[in-house]
């Protein structure tokens, strides 16, 4: 366990990566949409609820993240000799702190818009209607899991890299392309774009996050298998 801590304070050592990139990406989208909510309320009704997308920003970082964690520290590990196995748990762990760090600065921020009614412009960035629509415990539990949902992907695609290089993972890219372009197709084909929108609606925000909790144990279990045949 002490071993596994110290990937984590290795991991933050750099910490530009897993701390200081997100919040500036996410404070000056922040800035951005607070300007262009601005922008917007002098020429709106006041009754008109805004809601922006900002938020997401940091959370497609971690894609980034993930691959850095990975990239970028690997081969010091290594020569450090952290067995694969304390590097994967103690990168994990890294992510798992990281994303619920990031998670209670949005669950802050929402409570912030909830409060001054939408930065007094009835605008939300964080405070989005569906999310929050269980409470700020489940949001900032959604917040954390898409956080780490996405720098699990972004590690597993650095793992296929370490593993096998840059020509297969070009092939499962545009393989897991043309899969999503099938099932689009196959969707169409049947006529069941109306019953696949009725679904993704009648989900909660606690059922959606459970699916992508599977998801991600996933995507690790399949990155610690691809980690163990890595070359460093």
């Amino acid at each position: 366990m002490n071993r596994t801590l110290n990937v984590v304070r290795m991991q933050l050592v750099n910490r530009a990566t897993f701390i200081w990139v997100p919040l500036i990406v996410l404070g000056g989208t922040l800035a951005i949409s607070l300007l262009i909510f601005g922008m917007l309320s002098t020429s709106a009704i006041d009754t008109t609820t805004m809601f922006g997308g900002g938020a997401q920003a940091p959370l497609w970082y971690f894609l980034a993240v993930g691959v850095q964690a990975l990239t970028l520290s690997f081969p010091f590990s290594q020569a450090m000799s952290v067995t694969r196995r304390e590097f994967y748990l103690g990168t994990l762990l890294t992510a798992a702190l990281t994303s619920v760090g990031l998670a209670v600065i949005f669950v802050i921020g929402g409570l912030i818009e909830q409060a001054t009614r939408g930065w007094g412009m009835n605008a939300y960035m964080f405070r989005l209607t569906w999310i929050w629509s269980q409470g700020p415990l489940v949001a900032g539990l959604f917040f954390a899991v898409v956080a780490m949902l996405f720098f699990v992907v972004g590690f597993f695609f650095a793992t296929v890299y370490k593993r096998w290089g840059n020509l297969i993972l070009t092939v499962l890219l545009i393989g897991l392309g043309l899969v999503l372009v099938g099932g689009l197709w196959i969707v169409g084909r049947m006529d069941a774009w109306g019953p696949v929108f009725t679904w993704f609606g009648s989900l909660t925000p606690i059922a959606l996050t459970g699916a992508l909790v599977l998801v991600i144990a996933a995507l690790s279990a399949v990155s610690y298998g691809t980690l163990r045949r890595a070359i460093a």
